[in-house]
């Protein structure tokens, strides 16, 4: 049984980075598709396509910039047993302006700095740089 489905997202892609698979595959949810569609607009995946099989499942293209990754750490920040909140002006820069946040708002998933524009808090899912 998965306690966190999200940890094991993240876990999924940054093991594919760590042994230089072209794609990386997790169960579906809506929640997940919108973490990777934040990551593909960062810039962090190449793609993420839900595949329709008997079993719903994203696969997530990885990107790479000639033999280095376009990810170097993704780390899940708010866990099931420990909820981490954070206000809009509490938000701060991942790795100075490098890295990005992500976070579930009242408005949806959204990266630190658009929630910090819209001037919104939330759960802080994870941190990639």
């Amino acid at each position: 049984m998965m306690t966190d489905p999200i940890a094991d997202m993240l876990t999924r892609i940054r093991n594919a980075y760590h042994v230089r698979k072209h794609e990386a595959t997790f169960p579906y949810s809506k929640l997940k598709m919108k973490i990777c569609e934040i990551l593909v607009r960062e810039g962090y995946l190449e793609k993420a396509q839900p595949n329709e099989d008997k079993f719903p499942q994203i696969v997530a293209t990885l990107k790479y910039s000639g033999r280095k990754a376009a990810l170097e750490s993704i780390t899940r920040i708010s866990k099931p047993g420990s909820r981490y909140y954070i206000q809009a002006d509490a938000i701060k820069k991942v790795l100075n302006g490098y890295g990005i946040a992500v976070l579930s708002t009242s408005k949806g998933i959204m990266t630190g700095k658009e929630a910090r524009e819209a001037k919104l808090g939330g759960e802080l899912i994870c941190e990639v740089y």
